[in-house]
């Protein structure tokens, strides 16, 4: 994996992203994940994207679609384009997990992004913006809206979308831009 390790605290989770190549040519990115317990993601949808989990150490739990079901070391999980889901650690000790996604999009950047944002603690611990951080979540959400879908405990998608673009239109006019959440203070 590579050097960088992407810390989230909101979300109790360490990152660490490489790529290869497929034999047919094509693009993954490898996000290796250590997930404290009681860390994890909130659910949300890859439109086109399909990741394949697998538990590199300890236990995860993962949603797939409405059912939360437990998956330990070594174990596989695939989640197609469109699934709702999420993961979470409910264990006393940290795992650690690692997704292959095809295509990569701009997942690596969406969690760096966010990653940042819990940094500069604008979001509540569910992941929900806080007043403070409004304007950057606006343009996150607006920047990513192809390659995610956020879901509970945000509003649903249509209304965050109706609600978000002026609020994101109105954020990049005061300089505030996706790739650059590491500098808000």
């Amino acid at each position: 994996m590579a050097d960088e390790l992407v810390i989230d605290p909101v979300f109790r989770m360490r990152h660490r992203f490489s790529r290869s190549t497929d034999p047919d040519g094509s693009e993954v990115l490898h996000v290796e994940t250590e997930v404290d317990p009681g860390g994890g993601v909130t659910a949300h949808v890859h439109p086109a994207m399909t990741e394949t989990f697998t538990v590199l150490e300890g236990t995860c739990e993962l949603l797939g679609g409405r059912r939360w079901k437990a998956y330990g070391t070594g174990e596989v999980v695939t989640v197609p384009p469109g699934t709702r889901h999420a993961f979470r650690n409910r264990s006393d000790a940290p795992t650690r997990i690692r997704a292959d996604v095809r295509p990569p999009s701009t997942l690596q950047q969406f969690l760096e992004d966010v990653a940042a944002l819990s940094r500069a603690g604008k979001l509540t611990r569910l992941g929900v913006p806080k007043p403070s951080g409004m304007l950057a979540a606006a343009v996150l959400a607006d920047t990513y809206a192809d390659m995610v879908e956020l879901g509970f405990p945000l509003p649903p998608v249509a209304v965050q979308r109706v609600l978000l673009k002026p609020l994101a239109k109105l954020a990049r006019r005061r300089g505030v831009a996706a790739g650059g959440f590491a500098q808000i203070a």
